[in-house]
């Protein structure tokens, strides 16, 4: 089956312009199958994501966290949890303001202490092809980074996999998907995921 999915998407459960019933409405409505929240974790409410539960929709939703890691300075983790599996996405690295030297050794330091599988290759959405190098040794992803309606959609994946949340989430992990981009045309740019092994 061919799914469509966002991999970091905030709501008002931490510094997002929508709830999660507007954001999961604003996602299905863009043709998505799947999606991860990941609201940051010094801002995110007690039991926000209870809502979840009640929710009546056809979208696989991940209650996932934007965690904030101390290393070398601050950076921030997506931890996204499937049934029994967990991924983990070291986020926007440009917006580190670091050279490409220093921003790999950070990655590496964070990769020490977490069990990284993946690595943004956006920024609020937007492609950052530097660091779609093999000298970062891990999967790169494209998420958008969504904190209001006007961000949501700009970047996603892409694959073919049955709807579990763990098979999803061993996709990602093994390089199974593409990376699609809406540029200012409205027109997707996909290219498949290359895995440095």
């Amino acid at each position: 089956m061919h799914l469509k999915g966002a991999l970091h998407v905030h709501t008002t459960c931490s510094d997002g312009e929508l709830t999660i019933k507007e954001v999961v409405k604003v996602y299905a409505d863009l043709g998505f199958d799947f999606l991860a929240l990941t609201d940051h974790d010094f801002l995110l409410q007690w039991k926000c994501y209870d809502i979840i539960k009640t929710l009546r929709t056809d979208m696989i939703i991940f209650p996932g966290v934007e965690m904030t890691v101390f290393e070398k300075g601050y950076v921030h983790v997506n931890k996204i949890p499937g049934n029994n599996d967990v991924l983990h996405i070291f986020n926007h690295p440009a917006e580190m303001d670091l050279s490409m030297e220093k921003a790999k050794e950070r990655i590496h330091a964070v990769g020490q202490r977490l069990p990284l599988d993946a690595v943004e290759i956006t920024s609020r959405g937007f492609r950052t092809p530097e660091f779609e190098t093999p000298e970062i040794p891990y999967v790169k992803v494209a998420t958008d980074d969504s904190h209001n309606r006007l961000m949501c959609g700009r970047a996603w994946i892409e694959m073919d996999s049955m709807r579990d949340k763990d098979k999803i989430i061993r996709a990602i992990r093994h390089g199974d998907f593409w990376n699609c981009f809406t540029e200012s045309n409205h027109v997707s740019q996909p290219f498949k995921n290359l895995v440095a092994r």
